[in-house]
This record gives structure tokens, C-alpha cells and sequence, in this order.
């Protein structure tokens, strides 16, 4: 399994067509950081890294999903409407097929449930982030 850090909600409900709005700052000198999203640590459906320049990638959000001790097929997205040091919403939406994550600058990235399950009960935060709010809608 993974291992977690940083801050872990676990136990929540977030159930298809709900919206998780998540308010954060990057600290100044983030080189990344990433939500996941999912059932328990060794079961994401969403794997958000957003690189400010970390793994080989500058000023990328990376999407993935992890499940059965293996990652699945990436997808980056070269939009990075984010700054070290200034706070950001995020929205993440989910149906059946699909994760909707509108970004700030209004771009919405569509990345499979793969799982496809209808709730899932954890989120946690890893990397150089200050979180300031959760909310689910």
C-alpha cells in the first residue's frame, strides 16, 4: 500500500453527482503536491499530482488511479493555472464514467472512474500544501 501523509479524511461520503470543492496554498517553494481521492490507501480513483516541477515534469497536473498495487495509465494535462504561494479552488465532480476536476482558469479535466464506484468515504493531501477548506455539496 501507499503510505499517507499529510492530512487524511477518512469515513466521509462523497457520492455521485456531489461537488468536493477543495481550497488550498501551495507553500512558496512546493515542487508538488497531490489530493487522492478514493476508498482506503491502496484504492484511489483519483490521483491528482499537481508538479510545480517534480518527477520530470514543470508546471503539470498528472492524473492517475492506483488499485490492486499497481498504477494505471497517466494522464497529464499541460494547463497549470496554479502558483506557488496563492491559494486556488479546485471542484471534482464524478458520474459513473468520468471525474470532472474544474480548474481555476475555468479548464475541466475529464478523467475515468475507473472503479466506478457511486461513493467513495477517503481523501488525503501529500506534499507541500496548506489546506484551508473541504467542502462537499
Amino acid at each position: 500500500p501507499l503510505s499517507l501523509q499529510g492530512v487524511v479524511v477518512k469515513n466521509m461520503s462523497f457520492k455521485l453527482g456531489q461537488t468536493l470543492t477543495i481550497t488550498v496554498i501551495p507553500n512558496s517553494e512546493a515542487t508538488h503536491f497531490v489530493i487522492n481521492l478514493g476508498n482506503s490507501d491502496d484504492y484511489l480513483a483519483l490521483h491528482m499530482s499537481f508538479r510545480f516541477d517534480a518527477h520530470g515534469d514543470t508546471r503539470t497536473v498528472v492524473c492517475n488511479s492506483y488499485h490492486g498495487g499497481m498504477w494505471f495509465e497517466e494522464h497529464k494535462e499541460a494547463q497549470f493555472p496554479f502558483n506557488q504561494g496563492e491559494k486556488f479552488k479546485t471542484n471534482i465532480t464524478f458520474t459513473k464514467e468520468q471525474f470532472l476536476v474544474a480548474l481555476p482558469d475555468g479548464l475541466v479535466i475529464h478523467f475515468p472512474n475507473r472503479q466506478r464506484d457511486e461513493k467513495y468515504k477517503c481523501i488525503d493531501f501529500e506534499g507541500e500544501v496548506r489546506i484551508q477548506s473541504i467542502e462537499i455539496i
